[in-house]
């Protein structure tokens, strides 16, 4: 089964951090490839961009 990423700091503020993942194609093999990021949540949306 499948786990949710979240992670959160406790210094300072509290970010809620998520795992993104993207599913790119290669320039040079033409095979996908999969880019993992972790993000603040609410510029999750601007790494799918």
């Amino acid at each position: 089964m499948a786990k949710k990423a979240v992670a959160t700091f406790a210094a300072g503020v509290q970010k809620k951090m998520v795992r993104c993942i993207r599913m790119d194609r290669s320039a040079k093999t033409g095979a996908y490839c999969f880019n993992e990021l972790l993000v603040d949540a609410d510029d999750a949306s601007e790494f799918f961009k």
